[in-house]
């Protein structure tokens, strides 16, 4: 099982000597992988109709993902990077395969794209994208983008995209992964169909539920799970008495990868109060678990 760590956005700040030094810390204790998460813009959520209903407003921080990797490939040598998730509907699909397709050939291939629909209607609004069609629309870019990513000159033409001839040069060399997250059951059938593996970002009994609903949708489609990954969210906040169990859970069902999120989520206080406690936490997390990682 390969063990990572989520960029812990909304506490690490801005400094960007700190980012690094994190960063290289996951790396030099042996995590696999660092995931990141995406939103390009923050909304009020006071008076408005329908109303907000998701964790983030105008206060939290992200920085952009494909920007951070890029960043973070130049200063590290082995770790992957991982989306969880890219919105993918409120971006234009020729400039994130354009994006996804760099930040893998500068890494040397240690990209994966985990892609989502989102709740945030205000951030689609502001970026010009249509709020209501966006998984009919995810279902194509899907498509498009693993064309765009083989194919030196695409042609297609589909509902939302419109291509003449056009690629995207230089190619990534391969197909990047492309993993669904969400919490309905409508993700977890469009990752059966067409994803290569599965994000869980609940808590640990609704991971565990959803994966149950996802192998149901995978025996539908005719897949074989084998060939099929599995991420899970682990929190730090769930406390080392809990840190191995939950890994070993995740280890019995056969997942591939879970990450370990410092940050904490609502209900759970204000979270880490430095910089540099995130940096202690990937140590003492890793002293637990460590030897549980491939």
């Amino acid at each position: 099982m390969k063990i990572g760590a989520i960029f812990p956005h909304l506490e690490i700040g801005s400094d960007p000597i700190v980012i690094r030094d994190w960063a290289q810390a996951a790396e030099d204790l042996g995590y696999s992988h660092i995931l990141a998460y995406d939103h390009v813009l923050g909304a009020v959520h006071e008076n408005r109709e329908p109303k907000l209903w998701g964790p983030y407003t105008e206060n939290d921080t992200f920085h952009e993902p494909f920007v951070l990797f890029g960043y973070f490939a130049a200063m590290t040598k082995r770790i992957e990077f991982a989306t969880g998730i890219l919105i993918l509907p409120q971006r234009q699909t020729g400039l994130v395969a354009k994006q996804a397709a760099q930040v893998d050939i500068m890494s040397g291939g240690r990209l994966r794209l985990g892609i989502g629909t989102g709740w945030n209607y205000v951030e689609y609004d502001v970026l010009g994208e249509d709020y209501a069609s966006r998984g009919k629309r995810q279902v194509e870019q899907v498509e498009v983008l693993r064309k765009l990513w083989s194919e030196q000159i695409v042609t297609f033409e589909g509902k939302y995209h419109s291509i003449d001839r056009a690629g995207i040069l230089p190619l990534p060399g391969r197909q990047i992964p492309i993993w669904f997250g969400g919490f309905t059951d409508i993700a977890f059938k469009r990752a059966a169909a067409m994803g290569d593996g599965f994000m869980f970002g609940s808590g640990q009994a609704d991971n565990l539920a959803g994966l149950t609903k996802l192998e149901g949708y995978l025996d539908a489609a005719g897949r074989d799970r084998s060939n099929f990954g599995i991420e899970a969210f682990l929190n730090f906040q769930a406390g080392p008495d809990q840190w191995r169990a939950e890994v070993e859970a995740w280890e019995a069902v056969k997942a591939d990868h879970v990450s370990m999120r410092g940050m904490a989520l609502r209900g759970q206080g204000g979270g880490m109060d430095s910089p540099q406690a995130h940096i202690d936490a990937l140590r003492t997390y890793w002293e637990v678990v460590g030897d549980l990682a491939d």
